[in-house]
């Protein structure tokens, strides 16, 4: 008995140890899933279905933080914009915003001056900011970058008020010579004189309205609308027309070189507007008894031909502070220079707005002193073809930086060889 009573008594023993194991081990199981659960909220499996796809296809910046603040989900653009850093949210307005809305479910909107990541110049980035509750524990915030939408703005404002400064120069100097020709009245050489003056301003005035014209339509319309097949030869013509009579009274030759049978394929009167403009400029800032030289050529480049337009004057040049801002709206090198030549300072932006509408550019070489050559680099065409060549088509940006005239040092020496026209 007493054997059997021992046996019973292991039997249990050995059963409460074995359901002491279980139990322990079941437990053990259920804290390591509920361990996985807590792990899997930082996740993209704890988003809501669908809600990745939407994010991915959004163009603003997205970033879903869980109830600890931890970045569950973040676009590419949030990380190139700085906003997430280490795996957290790195703007602090953007996280006091986030945590309040958590906190109320209420929609929040802000627009921020964020400090540019990577450089040390104190740029700033202008975003708009959005924060949303996602479902009941995640928070959703959307970022727009509106740096680029400001800086248009700004320009715009900028030209609005260059143009009302430049409009009224024109019309106060009207204003004023209009009255002194009222009170001068009886002396007829003082009405002439005012007279004069005021037909000057007035053709100013006009200059510059139609320069104003001209830029808005470079700017809005696309010259393949009614492109064509331009002969070089034509445009450089039509050019030199255009400035002859200010040429012969400087008594400036105007020497051309351009290589016969060049075509270009864009819009003419554009394309025309473009080279009168720098040769105009050449002739204006130019002493007397000098030599203002168009010269046209065909170079190869990587994504086709193109045709280079070079005008070279024997003028004032330009400093090394002043090319960079040479073609900006409404300015001018010398402003007293421009208002006695009766520039505007539109002429060089116009140029360079026709270029990139062609799909090319305009470049400068200067030197104070020794003059200046300009090109203009655009996409060849076929006049056999009856349009663009076959090597390049519109050629594009990446392929315009063949080195020609006008690059560099010693370029006003290199003049077309001449066909002087008086």
């Amino acid at each position: 008995m007493d054997v059997n009573a021992a046996l019973a008594a292991g039997s249990a023993i050995a059963g409460v140890c074995t359901g002491v194991v279980a139990m322990l081990a079941f437990r053990w199981s259920e804290r390591e899933q509920a361990g996985v659960t807590r792990a899997s909220l930082h996740t993209e499996a704890v988003l809501p279905p669908g809600v990745d796809t939407v994010l991915s296809v959004l163009r603003s910046s997205a970033v879903v933080l869980d109830e600890g603040d931890a970045v569950v989900k973040a676009s590419s653009a949030a990380y190139a914009l700085g906003l997430v850093r280490g795996g957290r949210l790195a703007v602090d307005q953007l996280l006091q915003m986030a945590r309040d809305t958590r906190r109320d479910g209420e929609i929040r909107q802000t627009e921020l001056d964020l400090p540019r990541r990577g450089t040390g110049r104190g740029e700033a980035l202008a975003v708009s900011a959005r924060v949303a509750p996602l479902g009941s524990r995640l928070v959703l915030l959307l970022v727009d970058d509106l740096t680029e939408s400001r800086r248009i703005e700004a320009v715009r404002r900028d030209f609005v008020a260059n143009v009302s400064h430049e409009l009224k120069t024109p019309v106060g100097a009207l204003s004023l010579l209009s009255e002194a020709v009222m009170d001068a009245c009886d002396d007829p050489e003082a009405v002439q004189r005012f007279a004069g003056r005021m037909q000057a301003e007035a053709t100013r005035l006009t200059s510059l309205v139609q320069e104003i014209i001209d830029l808005s339509r470079v700017q809005n319309d696309d010259p393949l609308e009614d492109s064509e097949p331009v002969a070089v030869d034509d445009l450089v013509t039509e050019a030199v027309e255009r400035c002859r009579q200010q040429a012969a009274t400087k008594q400036i030759t105007i020497a051309t070189g351009a290589t016969p049978g060049l075509y270009i394929w864009g819009s003419r009167s554009q394309l025309a507007a473009a080279l009168g403009n720098l040769v105009e400029n050449a002739v204006n800032y130019s002493p007397a008894r000098t030599r203002v030289g168009i010269a046209g050529r065909a170079v190869s480049a990587a994504g086709g031909d193109l045709v280079e337009i070079s005008v070279t004057d024997q003028g004032i040049g330009i400093s090394e502070k002043d090319r960079d801002r040479i073609f900006e709206r409404f300015y001018r090198v010398d402003p007293a220079r421009s208002r006695a030549t009766g520039g505007t300072g539109l002429g060089l932006s116009i140029v360079k707005h026709v270029a990139a509408s062609h799909g090319g550019e305009v470049t400068v070489w200067s030197a104070e002193g020794q003059g200046s050559t300009f090109t203009l680099r655009l996409p060849r065409a076929s006049a056999e073809r009856g349009g663009r060549d076959g090597r390049g088509g519109r050629g594009n940006r990446d392929g315009l930086s063949t080195p020609g005239a006008g690059t560099g040092p010693g370029t006003p020496a290199h003049l077309p060889a001449p066909e002087v026209l008086p």
